[in-house]
């Protein structure tokens, strides 16, 4: 059972296909700069299969980090929350959203879904095949730990800057 205010810190995308991989490259960035209380777990899901059933059953409140295709041009930045998060499946960029929505849905159906489930997004520049990130994708990184810190004080976790 999860504790009062578990949180899961997850993030998403395919390093392997440039800008599809920002969640997880935003998570590592968070993760590298910013110390957590223990409550609080960050994770790479990379492209999250059902073997991460467990793992988000366990958690009260998720923050899933990954690109996203708003409408908005590349390299905006978005939060989406509550009913917000269902429209982001909708626009999925990648086969991992329908993975993450089919997981969600799962956890509902077992009445052990988080109860709240937010996303910060990028929108991508490029999805060819490639490790390396657009520049323009890179450069909003920073601002994507920024919402990270945000969202995590939003629900009462003070997030403490590494040494």
């Amino acid at each position: 059972m999860s504790t009062p205010m578990s949180i899961l810190v997850l993030g998403l995308g395919n390093i392997l296909l440039m800008d599809e991989g920002v969640g997880v490259r935003a998570m590592e960035a968070f993760d590298a700069a910013w110390s957590v209380p223990d409550h609080v777990s960050v994770v790479d899901g990379g492209t999250c299969g059902m073997d991460m059933l467990d793992l988000i059953a366990s958690h009260r409140h998720l923050i899933a980090v990954d690109a996203v295709k708003t409408g908005a041009p590349p390299a905006s930045l978005t939060v989406l929350r509550g009913d917000e998060v269902p429209a982001y499946f909708k626009g999925k960029l990648s086969p991992h959203q329908l993975g993450l929505s089919d997981l969600l849905a799962s956890l509902r159906l077992q009445d052990e879904a988080p109860e709240s489930v937010t996303v910060v997004g990028c929108v991508p520049m490029a999805l060819g095949t490639g490790l390396m990130m657009s520049p323009e994708i890179e450069a909003v990184i920073p601002r994507m730990v920024t919402m990270i810190v945000e969202e995590l004080a939003r629900l009462g976790v003070t997030a403490t800057p590494r040494n």
